[in-house]
């Protein structure tokens, strides 16, 4: 293989890497299935994270930075949604069953297997994704 080919392959391999480390976070991980599937602002997945928008926003800010999540503003708004994930996040979550000593996730299709994922990652108590608004707790 010629100087310039072997130099491709070292750029590939960095890019490749950067992708991987973006996505080695729980936090991002669980950021790039809720954007896989439907467009969000900020404020609601930070909702869906637990955390504060600002964490919500570094961590949007390395997705994006590995060209994985893309932005647009509405007013003052921001709204993420994922690039072409769905494959990436398909293929770690077999590999995860495959490397955790096979089960069912290992055996499923990708999409059950991803799905299992998704819901190994979830928290323990799921909030509606909405306006951030919250109902009064003496609402009957």
């Amino acid at each position: 293989m010629d100087a310039q080919g072997q130099a491709w392959d070292a750029a590939a391999a960095d890019r490749a890497v950067a992708v991987l480390k973006a996505v080695a976070d729980p936090s991002r991980y669980r950021l790039l299935w809720a954007l896989s599937r439907q467009e969000l602002p900020v404020s609601a997945l930070a909702e869906l994270l637990g955390a504060h928008v600002a964490a919500t926003s570094q961590h949007l800010a390395k997705l994006r930075a590995a060209g994985l999540v893309v932005s647009r503003r509405e007013g003052t708004r921001i709204y993420y949604r994922a690039a072409e994930v769905r494959g990436l996040l398909d293929e770690a979550a077999l590999v995860a069953g495959a490397a955790g000593g096979g089960g069912a996730a290992a055996d499923a299709p990708p999409e059950s297997a991803a799905t299992a994922a998704q819901e190994q990652a979830a928290p323990a108590r799921r909030r509606p994704v909405g306006t951030g608004r919250r109902r009064p707790a003496t609402e009957h």
